[in-house]
C-alpha cells in the first residue's frame, strides 16, 4: 500500500509538472514583452490611424504568427485591448543573450522621434530587426549612418480597425513583401548583407520549449510507476 501511494504521488507530480509546463508555454511561445518608452518612438509596418509614432507609455510586444526566415511582430497598448500595429521583422543573431528585454534605436536628428530599430527577448540569441517602407528607410540610413531593411514594395499603412488574425490581407502581404536594406550611402543590398539568421527560427504554439522537453518522459515514468506498484500489491496478495 506504501509503494502504491508513493506511486501515486510520482505521478501527480508529473501530471502537475505538465501543468506548469503548459502555461509557461503560454507565455513563451508569442514572447509577451510589456516595455516602457520614456519618449516617443516611430514604429514602421501597418498601424491604427494616428499610431506611426508611439506616445511615450507602457505596451506589449507579442509574436503574431513566424516562418524560418520572418516573424510578424504586433505591438499592443498596455491593457492589450487594441493592436496598434502590426510589422514585419527579422530575425537577427546576437552575440551575448542577457537576461533582460532588449529594446534599440536609430537615433534621430534633435526634435524627431528615434525610429525602433530591434527587439532581443530575454534569454535569446536572436532578436527581431524591423523592417520598414522604402521610402523611410533610405531617410532613416542616411540620417541614422546605419543599415536599414525595407520592402521595395511599401507596406507601411494605416487600418481603421486592429488587426487580429494571420489571414488578414495586410499580413499576408507582409509574409510575401521581399526585403533588402539601404546602405548609409543610399545603396541597396541583399538583406543577408547586414543580417545573421541564428539557426533555429520557429516560434509557434505547438513547439516545445527546451524547460519542457522531459515532461512526456516525465508523465510516463509515472504512469509505469503506478502500473508496476499495482502490479505488486496483486503479487502480494497472492503471496
Amino acid at each position: 500500500m506504501k509503494l502504491f501511494k508513493a506511486a501515486t504521488v510520482v505521478c501527480g507530480l508529473a501530471l502537475m509538472g505538465a501543468s506548469l509546463a503548459s502555461n509557461a508555454r503560454a507565455d513563451d511561445w508569442n514572447r509577451k514583452t510589456v516595455f516602457t518608452f520614456s519618449g516617443p518612438v516611430e514604429i514602421p509596418g501597418v498601424h491604427l490611424k494616428g499610431w506611426a509614432v508611439l506616445p511615450a507609455g507602457t505596451y506589449v510586444f507579442k509574436i503574431l504568427d513566424s516562418q524560418s526566415d520572418r516573424h510578424i511582430v504586433q505591438i499592443f497598448n498596455k491593457d492589450e485591448s487594441a493592436v496598434l500595429a502590426t510589422i514585419l521583422a527579422i530575425p537577427n543573431y546576437r552575440l551575448k543573450a542577457t537576461g533582460k528585454t532588449v529594446m534599440t534605436f536609430r537615433e534621430r536628428p534633435a526634435g524627431e522621434p528615434e525610429a525602433l530599430r530591434a527587439w532581443f527577448y530575454p534569454g535569446a540569441n536572436w532578436g527581431e530587426e524591423f523592417v520598414y517602407g522604402k521610402q523611410r528607410a533610405l531617410e532613416i540610413a542616411k540620417d541614422t549612418q546605419t543599415a536599414v531593411l525595407f520592402t521595395p514594395t511599401d507596406t507601411t499603412a494605416e487600418v481603421a480597425e486592429p488587426i487580429t488574425t494571420v489571414d488578414h490581407a495586410a499580413v499576408v502581404e507582409l509574409k510575401a513583401a521581399p526585403v533588402k536594406a539601404y546602405t548609409p550611402s543610399g545603396d541597396e543590398v541583399a538583406m543577408l548583407d547586414v543580417v545573421t539568421p541564428p539557426e533555429q527560427l520557429t516560434v509557434s504554439p505547438a513547439a516545445l520549449p527546451a524547460t519542457a522537453s522531459s515532461l512526456p518522459l516525465l508523465a510516463l515514468f509515472g504512469l509505469m510507476a503506478l502500473v508496476g506498484a499495482a502490479a505488486m500489491g496483486a503479487a502480494t496478495k497472492r503471496v
